[in-house]
């Protein structure tokens, strides 16, 4: 029988199933409605069991970002993986060869050094060539070939390796700006054509630019990752609503030092000392004038002083989290519920693989 989640021991992730679900199903509805190939990160989430659930839905493959990732999902099953990711460390090479053997896998290069280092490894490979795509900075400022120019040139150096197959180009476009990344594919794909090398996979992604994924017809697929939770930074930018986003963490008042001020048990490794250019550290579930000003390891500090309503010590409080992602990664386990109530608790399969 369902748990009600008074039970749950605090801090802990609520994952409401219901609202994952629907964001799935809308974007996937969006994306079958323009013609968009959607290829999920699963950075967000690390759980097979959602993976899963997003290729039954109609995605073409999965997006990882570390091998360990990679690994986790290829040991529950899913054959198609896309590793955007510099491998480069003689060891991880040899586990990158490893799991080419189990799944369709591709990978991203963005320099000669790493090129050299596949071909290397896989150049008396007995299985099908490692298909490596060229990443590219549209202007985040990461990982990537600077110009389409530059992205030529190492298409050819892949294209002429020995175990390798040029596989296109993948970028991760600066979050809303979607135009800029969109022109330098286009040039870029062009100048592949001419010189006899054409981008079979042309990869962008990212959640903030969603619903314009179909405006960059050059692409071939889209790769989100927090739209099946959302969080309060996608919030902000009118990406999803307050009522779309499917994860929060459930606190608990430890202290009320103060009239207007209260702390609660969860700091830094719980709900992570991201901003991403907003105030506060979350927004506190029905009590949206309070403000989560500070935080320890272990210890929140919330201001409730615009507040008319002020919990008590042992009250407990659900946290919209200013960044999905690495709430995921700071857990063992997420709790998926339903309403009120604990439908399973689940392991996330993928947390800590960041190797």
């Amino acid at each position: 029988m369902p748990r009600h989640i008074d039970t749950l021991q605090t801090p802990c992730v609520l994952v409401d199933l219901d609202r994952a679900e629907a964001n799935l199903q809308r974007a996937q509805d969006y994306a079958d409605a323009h013609g968009v190939r959607l290829r999920p990160h699963i950075k967000t989430h690390k759980l097979p069991f959602f993976a899963k659930r997003q290729l039954e839905l109609g995605a073409i493959g999965i997006t990882c970002q570390k091998l360990g990732e990679a690994e986790v999902m290829a040991d529950a099953g899913i054959e198609d993986i896309f590793l955007p990711y510099n491998i480069v460390a003689p060891e991880k090479l040899y586990r990158l060869k490893e799991l080419a053997k189990r799944v369709t896998l591709a990978v991203t290069a963005d320099s000669a050094f790493v090129v050299d280092g596949y071909a290397e490894t896989f150049a008396d490979s007995a299985h099908a060539p490692l298909n490596v795509l060229v990443e590219c900075d549209s202007g985040a400022g990461r990982c990537g070939v600077q110009t389409p120019d530059a992205a030529v040139a190492l298409a050819r150096q892949i294209a002429g390796k020995r175990g390798l197959v040029f596989g296109g180009l993948m970028t991760y476009p600066p979050a809303g700006d979607a135009p800029s990344a969109r022109k330098w594919l286009e040039e870029a794909a062009e100048k592949l054509a001419a010189a006899g090398l054409p981008a079979k996979t042309i990869s962008t992604g990212g959640t903030p630019d969603i619903w314009r994924a179909h405006e960059t017809t050059v692409a071939t697929e889209y790769r989100p990752g927090t739209y099946i939770y959302y969080d309060r930074s996608l919030v902000a930018r009118g990406v999803a609503t307050v009522e779309d986003c499917a994860l929060n963490v459930l606190v608990t008042v430890v202290s009320r030092p103060t009239e207007n001020r209260a702390i609660i048990d969860a700091g830094s490794k719980t709900l992570t000392s991201d901003l991403l250019g907003m105030t506060g550290y979350g927004t506190v579930l029905g009590y949206p004038d309070a403000v989560i000003y500070g935080i320890s390891e272990e210890h929140g500090n919330i201001d409730f002083s615009a507040s008319a309503a002020k919990p008590k010590v042992g009250d407990r409080l659900r946290i919209l989290p200013n960044h999905a992602c690495p709430v995921s990664n700071l857990f063992d386990h997420v709790n998926l519920v339903s309403g009120d109530h604990v439908v399973e608790t689940i392991a996330v399969a993928a947390r800590g693989r960041v190797d």
